[in-house]
């Protein structure tokens, strides 16, 4: 019986794959068309021409680099970057490519509420997330200083808010 079972097995297994070879679409080969033959018309002679005359080539002006940049604003007690402060850090960006070998120095500020050696620790610490975004963005960290100064270079007095607010920045110096 096992054998019987066996044998009828693998016949039913052969005439599966009988079939299924039966079954598969025949592909046509498709003949190439020959190329159709023109005639060239017949080619006349000509004089040799003058050689053209050699233009000079102008290299494009190579555009140079701007380090003209507005400063990276914050928040009141953050180190935090505002996402205003993404176009401006992108501009360092394009800018800072076009010349990889400048060095900018990151000059961090506060305004003056604080304890000056927070101020400090602060503006620091702004210094230092303006150069993380620039490192991630493909900038060599050599190329870039940091220095903070706190509260003692303020570019406005900081008696408004809107002078605390113009206070509380970041500026790009070009390395001579």
């Amino acid at each position: 019986m096992k054998i019987l079972r066996t044998r009828t097995l693998i016949v039913a297994i052969g005439l599966l794959t009988l079939s299924m070879q039966a079954c598969k679409t025949k592909k046509l080969v498709a003949k190439p068309t020959p190329p159709v033959e023109t005639k060239a018309p017949p080619v006349e002679e000509k004089q040799p021409e003058k050689a053209p005359v050699e233009e000079k080539a102008t290299p494009a002006p190579e555009e140079k680099a701007n380090f003209n940049f507005s400063n990276v604003q914050f928040e009141f007690n953050s180190d935090v970057l505002k996402t205003a402060s993404f176009e401006i850090l992108d501009q360092v960006v394009r800018e800072m490519k076009k010349e990889p070998g400048v060095k900018l120095t990151l000059n961090g500020h506060s305004s003056a509420e604080g304890t000056p050696e927070h101020n400090m620790s602060l503006s620091v610490d702004r210094a230092n997330s303006v150069k993380s975004y620039l490192v991630n963005a493909g900038i060599n960290g050599g190329n870039l200083l940091i220095k903070g100064y706190g509260a003692t270079k303020p570019v406005t007095p900081n008696t408004t808010e809107e002078g605390k607010t113009l206070n509380r920045r970041v500026e790009f110096k070009v390395n001579p």
